[in-house]
């Protein structure tokens, strides 16, 4: 990499410290792009521009636009939601379900709870690890760059389903653009709060919250957030809660769970977005123990990613991979199939 990489990818790591800058006391005003493009030789001023709209500079710990005039004594960061060095990949044999590979690539079915990739605190027990395990028992991997594997998107911990892995440079090169042009297909089965009965589309640009950046937020504007886009469509209505698809358009960080709780709908059992408690006030305190004890069923948000298409790098064939829906979601799915309430 010849400039330094300021644009974040769509993980869904915490943010770390790549830099920080004190301003001196006889500097005068200037804008931070500006300022930054002398500080940061390796990089452009767009990229800094890029990363300050995507909330990843931050004036005395708040998020600052590319137009922000710096003062005297402001002290600059730049956050970045992967850490400044790589980490060294321990191979881990964590019995990964791959339903595809090649000499190219693999599809792996992620079961929920597992982490993509490691963080600090977080060093062990991810899907590259195991994944890096995988690899080194192979007995040759042609055009490999050096027994890593190329991942080319993500989906959250506690999301469930399939992903694309790269297995040679070639590979990962084309699979990112095919994912950067939005030719390929991702559909994913989220269980909502609320009585969906209309298909839908949520245009509403996102970027990481300003107030809790831990957490992604909605937008009014593409100048404070990246653009996104989520179609959706309901499969089983149960009343309280509704099985619907989502086909994605864009991948920003937790795009599904912030566009369905900007329209009222959070996914079921989503602690992030306030779908982990029963909102409704006519239930008895019967009922809510119910759902409670439904909710208990998942590790986190009902989100399952079922379908992922994609043209094959090497053979320009079209991929289709289709993954059945976890036990623990079709558990929850049975119990309010089987509620007298929820219908």
């Amino acid at each position: 990499m010849n400039e330094v990489d300021l644009v974040p990818d769509d993980g869904e790591e915490d943010l770390f410290e790549h830099h920080r800058f004190h301003v001196d006391p006889g500097q005068h005003m200037l804008r931070i792009d500006k300022y930054l493009l002398d500080r940061l030789p390796k990089t452009s001023r767009n990229r800094i521009q890029v990363a300050a709209r995507n909330g990843n500079i931050l004036v005395n710990k708040k998020a600052v636009k590319p137009n922000y005039r710096i003062k005297p004594f402001d002290e600059i960061s730049i956050v970045m939601p992967y850490p400044l060095r790589e980490l060294k990949l321990i191979p881990q044999d964590l019995g990964l379900c791959i339903i595809y590979e090649d000499d190219h690539l693999l599809v792996v079915n992620k079961p929920s709870g597992l982490v993509v990739h490691p963080g600090y605190g977080n060093y062990s027990g991810t899907l590259v690890n195991g994944l890096v395990f995988h690899f080194e028992q192979l007995p040759s991997l042609p055009n490999n760059f050096y027994g890593r594997p190329g991942l080319v998107h993500r989906i959250d911990k506690n999301t469930s389903g399939l992903l694309v892995v790269a297995k040679t440079e070639d590979a990962l090169t084309h699979l990112a653009k095919q994912f950067f042009e939005k030719s390929t297909q991702r559909i994913y089965y989220a269980l909502v709060w609320g009585d969906i009965r209309e298909s839908g589309t949520v245009r509403k640009p996102m970027g990481r919250s300003l107030k809790n950046r831990k957490i992604m937020t909605v937008f009014t504007s593409e100048e404070e957030g990246k653009p996104a886009v989520t179609h959706y469509k309901p499969l089983i209505n149960y009343g309280l809660v509704t099985l619907v698809e989502c086909q994605l358009e864009t991948g920003r960080t937790h795009q599904i769970r912030v566009h369905m709780q900007s329209i009222g709908h959070p996914l079921f059992n989503d602690p992030e977005y306030g779908g982990n408690k029963v909102l409704k006030n006519t239930l008895s305190g019967v009922q809510k123990k119910r759902i409670e004890s439904a909710l208990s069923l998942l590790p986190g948000q009902a989100l399952h990613a079922k379908t992922l298409g994609f043209v094959h790098p090497f053979t320009s064939e079209k991929m289709l991979f289709e993954s059945d829906l976890p036990n623990e979601f079709n558990d929850v799915l049975t119990f309010w199939g089987n509620t007298s309430f929820g219908n």
